[in-house]
């Protein structure tokens, strides 16, 4: 029998590339909604060819092109944040959530409420609203599944394996652009340049998140929340190879490590067939010819980022929510011009620091409520608009 599912983010790089395994075997896949959002041609062209149901773009001026696009062919079109949630609660047995930011969260909410399985791409979602999406999960008997590389790693590792013996969590990072720039010359680093991923084909926000290291920040805060460990038993290691995504330390000194190549259908895969295993179109690494992987500990000074989601993680409440908005808008100013790549990281501590009131709300899976998660949201995105036009003088 065919599974229905939906792809919530369906025209970005995750989105494609699960679109990429279900066109091969399209008679094992029922396709209810995809969304996408400037993107139509794309999103037009998958939904007629996996014949979804509807099709949703984020970008409410954009319904007319994508009614056009779909002429004919019975797909239904639909516009606007409210459509997105709309689409996501629509009967399934496995959404995949890979809208990109903080947009992601409600959509994944509502797909959480059917009580099915969500694939979870969308890192901020567990960033801003972790105890929210974990207690929705647990209400409506829902099974989460992590997708990024790293947390489905360690996932995988922990397969069969005692929570209580675990000891501690090693995520990986390639290092991203600039991992052997010098320091003096990253204030200099141009928008191309931080656009270029040295091993991962990804989309251009979540590649300068790389350069930057914001991506494996929120991964570690994604870390804590998903697989409920302490702060201080997650570490990081930089991996330029990119092949062990993550390993799990266990109590008796032992390391588990997943070792994959760098390709997101690996993971995508895995959540897509959980609890089986399926043949995926990835490279088979040949571990004599690649020879040596190498290891290295993180630089505070070049990476800050990091940093700053141990101190995320330390004050807990809302300051996740906080500190993923305060990225998002830091991360715009960089794209638009207004900031030097260095100052996104100031941007972000600047807003944490206003915004410390933040970390006495939403502790606890009852006290966060989606509605709390927006307010602050809205009011760090405020604060950090505000520290950008600041320093523009």
């Amino acid at each position: 029998m065919s599974r229905k599912i939906s792809i919530l983010g369906a025209t970005g790089s995750i989105g494609q590339n699960t679109i990429d395994l279900i066109r091969r075997d399209p008679a094992g896949y029922d396709v209810v909604a995809l969304t996408g959002a400037g993107n139509i041609a794309q999103l037009a062209e998958d939904a007629i060819a996996l014949r979804a149901d509807v099709a949703v773009t984020a970008r409410e001026n954009l319904l007319d092109d994508l009614r056009d696009a779909l002429a004919g062919s019975g797909v239904e079109a639909a516009a606007g944040a409210e459509a997105i949630t709309e689409a996501a609660t629509r009967p399934t047995d496995w959404v995949m959530s890979a809208i990109v930011g903080a947009a992601g969260l409600a959509p994944g909410l509502a797909a959480l409420q059917q009580g099915g399985t969500l694939a979870l791409a969308n890192k901020e979602s567990l960033v801003c609203a972790g105890a929210l999406m974990l207690g929705e999960a647990k209400r409506h008997g829902a099974t989460i599944l992590p997708v990024d590389s790293e947390h489905s790693a360690v996932f995988q590792a922990l397969v069969g394996e005692d929570m209580a013996a675990v000891e501690r969590i090693i995520i990986t990072a390639s290092g991203g652009a600039f991992r052997d720039w010098p320091l003096e010359d990253l204030p200099n680093a141009t928008l191309d340049q931080a656009s270029s991923h040295p091993n991962w084909d990804m989309g251009q926000r979540i590649t300068i998140d790389s350069a930057s290291m914001f991506n494996k920040a929120m991964e570690v805060i994604e870390t804590r929340e998903f697989f409920g460990v302490s702060p201080e038993s997650i570490e990081v290691l930089v991996h330029p190879q990119s092949m062990i995504h993550a390993l799990v330390g266990f109590c008796d000194g032992g390391l588990m490590a997943h070792v994959g190549p760098p390709d997101m259908r690996l993971a995508i895969g895995y959540a897509l067939h959980h609890p089986q295993r399926a043949h995926l179109p990835v490279e088979r690494l040949d571990l004599a010819r690649i020879g040596q992987l190498d290891f290295t500990a993180p630089d505070d000074a070049r990476w800050p980022a990091l940093r700053l989601a141990r101190e995320v993680m330390a004050a807990g409440g809302l300051m996740g929510a906080v500190f993923n908005a305060a990225k998002e808008v830091a991360l715009d100013g960089f794209i638009a011009g207004q900031l030097c790549f260095t100052q996104m990281a100031e941007i972000v501590e600047e807003v944490l620091d206003a915004r410390a009131e933040e970390a006495a709300q939403g502790r606890g899976r009852d006290a966060m409520t989606l509605d709390l998660v927006a307010q602050a949201d809205h009011l760090a995105r405020k604060a950090a608009k505000a520290a950008i036009q600041k320093r523009a003088g």
